[in-house]
Parts: C-alpha cells; sequence; structure tokens
C-alpha cells in the first residue's frame, strides 16, 4: 500500500513539474509594442508588432507562443544593420520572415518556416531588421521582394 501511494504522489509531482515552465520561460522578456505597414504592389498592410532590440529579445524571439494574432507580428531590429540568421528553436508557430535592408525595401522572404527546427536561415546580405508574421502571410496578402516597410523602430 505504501509503495502504491509513494508511486501515486511521485507521478503526480512529476506531472505538476512537467507542467510548471522551465527557468528560462519564468524570466521571459517583455516586449514593446508599435506599428508596422508594409507598402508594395498598390496595397498597404498594417500590423501590430512587438519590437526585438537586444540580444536577449533578439534569442527569445517568439519561442514558446502557440498562436498569434492574424495582423500581429515580430519585427527584429539590428543596430547597426548586419548579416544575421535566425532559426525556429522552441518557436510552435510556422512562420514568414521578411528580411529587410537598411533601405527598408524587403530584401527576400522565407515563407513557411518549419516550426522547431534548428536549421539557420539566413539573411543573405546586410538587414537593418527582420519581420515575423504567421506563415502564409506573404501569399495571402501579395508581399513581395522590394515591397517597404514602415516603423517607428525603423525611424522611418
Amino acid at each position: 500500500m505504501l509503495g502504491r501511494r509513494s508511486l501515486t504522489l511521485g507521478l503526480a509531482a512529476s506531472l505538476a513539474l512537467a507542467a510548471m515552465p522551465s527557468a528560462g520561460q519564468r524570466r521571459l522578456a517583455k516586449f514593446a509594442r508599435s506599428s508596422l505597414v508594409i507598402r508594395g504592389g498598390g496595397r498597404e498592410h498594417r500590423f501590430s508588432v512587438e519590437i526585438a532590440r537586444t540580444p536577449r529579445e533578439h534569442a527569445q524571439g517568439l519561442m514558446f507562443r502557440r498562436r498569434m494574432a492574424a495582423d500581429a507580428g515580430m519585427l527584429f531590429v539590428y543596430d547597426p544593420p548586419r548579416p544575421v540568421s535566425m532559426w525556429m528553436r522552441n518557436t510552435y508557430l510556422p512562420l514568414d520572415m521578411f528580411f529587410i535592408a537598411p533601405d527598408g525595401r524587403i530584401s527576400h522572404i522565407v515563407e513557411r518556416t518549419v516550426p522547431l527546427s534548428e536549421e539557420n536561415i539566413p539573411s543573405r546580405g546586410t538587414v537593418r531588421a527582420v519581420l515575423e508574421l504567421n506563415a502564409g502571410t506573404a501569399a495571402r496578402l501579395g508581399i513581395e521582394p522590394g515591397a517597404t516597410v514602415f516603423a517607428p523602430a525603423l525611424g522611418r
């Protein structure tokens, strides 16, 4: 009887620990929010984005998120502009990544990234920022390289 009770208590404790966020998850960064507009092809698209500026915020990104509004995203800002590489570690949402050149134009787009992948996704050159939106947004809205991004976080 005692062995069975110990097993039950041990199982309950294990389940409780598994449900608790890890030490890293308990200290997740809070991001500033801002507006962002993409103009291209005679159209304008508005988004509400979280801004990641620091190395800690860049590392966290959209990790651990399970959902995101259709008009939401995250803007990773790099000052000074530089080549960057992204990945999807601990990111459960499939995303479209928009690499933004120093002049504010989208230089290229990686669509429908694979959740939880540790594959490096390179910027293919110097970028001022990377915008992450829900997967399928580029195709759904017809956003293509060459479109211009306007956001207070980019000074434009």
